[in-house]
């Protein structure tokens, strides 16, 4: 078994040895004993990382990955990008935590982020800085929007994911989850989702007039409907947990149209489609709707270092002093790179490469269209998942897709599994990739899903 001393450079994938090779193993085996069981990763990838570049990372034997997970789509802009490292540590030695005191830095990532909104939004929308993870954003999202409505309800969609956390964990109803913690949400009412490729009324989506926002008009003006007037709408554009499930426009433009109508609050979710990974800034562009609230996280430092936020219309500011505080809402390291970010966003037209590589997806994985496996290939932007299905009795390919990522990653790319069953095998590259890793990754994963197929038959 092969440890590189002096391994290859962090350029493009090279795998040496078995997986977890043994100083993995050694860390892994660690990790073992110390934690418990819900981590994620390493249960489905096998390595121990010591170092990353830009789209790569290397493990502790010296083998190379292109990383197509990226942090779940934190690292927008990559490992170690050095002008956000750069502005880091020039932060480092003047100031790194303030609580929520107005700082230079925090100004200077306040403007950034508003003016990356459409020009009819930016003079409106306020900024509250919540705790560190996504999680803590949407729990704030919906106090603020039940502070401000005075009502108690909410309505979520089916297939989302909100968070772990006790409230979004509620939003999220996953069954899995929700039958260890007991009372996770109350008010709670969850609503077809348009998961047009895997409809949940069994409808044929090219004859289908919009029925899932039609369900919720109903419920909402039938005063026997059994649904109150929530507090707010809260709505991915794009599930990306769920399977990578972009919205239908149609769906989008009467739910936004519904909330307006009856006063409800729309909650926009982009933790994981904000800041440029669907092409635009935030996806609500894409369908042309202004929501009431932006939740915002994983990747507004660009670089890993943790930062979330609500950004809301004014006329829901409702907040009495000190009525939603937390210790780690000044991490000004994240202020630094989040705002060097949107400067570099700028100046290398990112989002511009993210519309050219999701072309390039979309060709590159167009021969899947075919795959006897193969239900649905889908995304947007930076944002893809492929979806897989046993032929033979049409139910999810759980065990497939867990397939074609062990080999994918043997062949030196990780992935990330989703969607119903963990069916759908999901790509989130760095928003900066290049033309030849896309090239690349998109050979290892063809590759990895013929291999997996033919050991399925």
């Amino acid at each position: 078994m092969t440890i590189l001393d002096h391994p290859a450079p962090l350029t493009g994938p090279a795998v040496y040895c078995d997986l977890p090779g043994p100083r993995s193993a050694e860390y892994l085996a660690r990790q073992d004993r110390r934690e418990p069981v819900p981590r994620g990763g390493p249960r489905r990838l096998p390595i121990a990382i010591t170092e990353g570049s830009g789209s790569f990372v290397r493990d502790a034997d010296g083998n190379v990955f292109i990383d197509f997970l990226a942090g779940a789509g934190v690292l927008s802009l990559g490992h170690n990008h050095p002008e956000l490292v750069a502005a880091m540590t020039a932060q480092l030695s003047k100031l790194t935590h303030a609580l929520d005191f107005a700082t230079p830095v925090k100004d200077e990532f306040s403007e950034a982020q508003l003016a990356m909104l459409p020009e009819a939004l930016r003079s409106r929308m306020k900024l509250h800085f919540c705790g560190p993870a996504g999680t803590n954003s949407v729990e704030a999202a919906l106090k603020l929007c039940k502070t401000a409505t005075g009502r108690g309800g909410v309505v979520s969609f089916q297939g989302r994911f909100h968070g772990s956390a006790h409230a979004a964990l509620g939003l999220t109803g996953l069954a899995g989850q929700q039958r260890s913690v007991a009372n996770p949400l109350t008010g709670t009412q969850y609503v077809p989702y348009s998961s047009c490729p895997r409809c949940p009324a069994g409808h044929d989506p090219a004859a289908c007039a919009a029925d899932c926002p039609d369900q919720l008009e109903r419920s909402l003006h039938d005063p026997d409907g059994g649904l109150p007037l929530p507090a707010a709408v809260v709505l991915e554009l794009v599930q990306g947990e769920g399977g990578v499930v972009p919205a239908r426009a149609d769906f989008v433009h009467r739910v936004r149209e519904l909330t307006r109508e009856l006063g409800i609050p729309l909650i926009v979710d982009e933790l994981q489609t904000g800041c440029g990974r669907t092409g635009t800034w935030f996806a609500f562009e894409r369908y042309g709707i202004e929501p009431d609230v932006i939740v915002a996280s994983k990747a507004l430092s660009g670089i890993g270092s943790p930062v979330s936020l609500i950004i809301y219309d004014e006329r829901l500011d409702n907040w009495a002093p000190r009525t939603h505080t937390g210790t780690f809402r000044g991490n000004q390291l994240a202020f630094a790179a989040g705002a060097r970010a949107i400067e570099v966003v700028n100046r290398d037209s990112v989002l511009d490469n993210v519309v050219e590589r999701g072309y390039q997806f979309e060709e590159l994985l167009s021969p899947l269209a075919s795959h006897p496996w193969v239900t649905d290939v889908r995304g947007t932007g930076l944002m893809w998942g492929i979806e897989l299905t046993d032929p033979r009795t049409g139910a999810p390919a759980s065990e497939l897709a867990l397939a074609v990522q062990n080999h994918a990653l043997r062949r030196g790319l990780i992935l990330e599994l989703g969607g119903r069953g963990d069916s759908v095998v999901r790509l989130l590259p760095p928003l900066n990739v290049t033309a030849d890793v896309v090239r690349t990754a998109a050979g290892i994963l063809l590759a990895a899903l013929d291999t997996a197929t033919r050991e399925a038959r």
